[in-house]
């Protein structure tokens, strides 16, 4: 009979490679990798002959890239969707289309369970878990980090030296370093430094993708991008689709010193955590698109999505994308972008994106009725009737009010 399969999320970093030891000593399992591509870049050198090297049976690196940009990375910039008004989503956007995928290679292997290498202590565990029960419920999730009376490792070094126990020799060692996430959106850090909020991140060993704003270059350097339906179509003048506009954005904001947040957020399992995040390209490709966006949304229909970006913004660093509210609230915010087409063009220089122009065929602003001068639209005169209206509750308490003063 042969054994039960298991799907690993496979990231070739020492846990998920002490991870697949531990699955078998202690489950019995047949383990195959997963690695799920979102841009990591170079952190998937050499990871087939590491997985093997650690006991897998299979290694899957799936190359998601355009996925992940188009039915995750878009919909939350179409939302405005920003986490506690600085935190783009970056790691949260991910995880839902990575649990996707690990589902769809446990359907193809005939797997029983799914494991994370997650920690007890943070968000993606439940990012992970959330995404598996709504899409596979009947697929059990192993998170070792939350057994701990199985798994016993506390420290690189124990992993290490678990790891030489099974005749697993990695070239890792025991110093500790930054916890770091990538996908082609951002890079996260945390720890060292960064665990006591006093202290000012060291930059010049934390930064990966660009420089501080103090490092960039003292002449600033102009963008033009060009939208349709929400959607960045072109980047200075070149037709590209949207992985390779973020890939230039994240080029042209790391050189400018774009997008470098460092923030205290408040996790879903209720501490707060500090952090560093760049997000050169996102910022960019955010900013550009709310420079149009305010250009051709009307004030109440603007009012009400800045509204719902918080929810959504709320709704995916929870972990919640497979869900009814996820799918109503972009179903809205997709009719809102209906009309966001257009040209923005703006500079960047020393960490700031300047504003140097937009326009767009379905824009609301209206240089005769916006200026001093006298429009046709516009008579000076109905405006003290509208504020007699406008005003007329305030009004009508101040007399009641001093009608009892007196």
């Amino acid at each position: 009979m042969s054994k039960e399969k298991v799907i690993l999320a496979y990231s070739g970093g020492l846990d998920t490679t002490a991870i697949i030891p531990w699955l078998k000593e202690n489950f019995d399992y047949d383990v195959v990798c997963c690695c799920i591509d979102c841009g990591q870049g170079e952190e998937l050198d050499g990871l087939e002959e590491r997985a093997k090297l650690s006991g897998a049976s299979k290694l899957y690196i799936e190359n998601i890239i355009d996925e992940f940009c188009d039915d995750y990375v878009m919909p939350c910039v179409k939302a405005g969707a920003v986490y506690e008004n600085k935190y783009l989503l970056g790691t949260s956007m991910a995880r839902p289309v990575i649990a996707k995928r690990l589902v769809e290679i446990a359907r193809k292997e005939g797997a029983t369970a799914i494991c994370h290498g997650a920690t007890g202590k943070g968000n993606d565990q439940i990012r992970f878990e959330l995404g598996i029960k709504a899409l596979a419920p009947d697929l059990k999730i192993i998170a070792p980090w939350r057994m701990t009376d199985v798994w016993t490792m506390q420290s690189r070094e124990e992993e290490i030296e678990y790891c030489k126990q099974h005749g697993i020799d990695l070239p890792f060692d025991a110093k500790h370093s930054y916890s770091r996430d990538r996908n082609l959106w951002h890079i996260s850090h945390e720890g060292l430094e960064l665990e006591d909020p006093a202290n000012e991140p060291n930059y010049d060993d934390l930064l990966v993708l660009g420089v501080t704003p103090e490092k960039a270059p003292d002449e600033g350097e102009y963008v033009t991008m060009t939208f349709e339906a929400g959607v960045p179509k072109t980047l200075n003048g070149k037709e590209m689709k949207v992985s390779e506009i973020i890939t230039e954005l994240n080029a042209l904001g790391g050189k400018h010193g774009v997008g470098i947040v460092d923030i205290v957020e408040n996790r879903v399992v209720g501490m707060k955590s500090r952090g560093v995040y760049e997000t050169p390209g996102g910022t960019i490709l955010m900013a550009a698109h709310e420079q149009l966006e305010e250009l051709v949304l009307d004030r109440a229909t603007y009012e009400v999505k800045k509204d719902l970006g918080n929810k959504f913004a709320q709704i995916v660093y929870e972990g919640k994308w497979f869900t009814p509210l996820r799918e109503a609230i972009q179903a809205f915010i997709d009719v809102t972008q209906q009309y966001v087409t257009g040209e923005v063009k703006f500079k960047l220089y020393k960490g700031n994106i300047i504003k140097a122009g937009e326009t767009s065929p379905y824009s609301l602003y209206s240089e005769s009725l916006a200026s001093f001068t006298t429009g046709e639209l516009y008579d000076h005169h109905d405006a003290e009737g509208f504020i007699n209206l406008f005003g007329l509750p305030l009004k009508v308490r101040a007399m009641k009010m001093q009608e009892l003063e007196k």
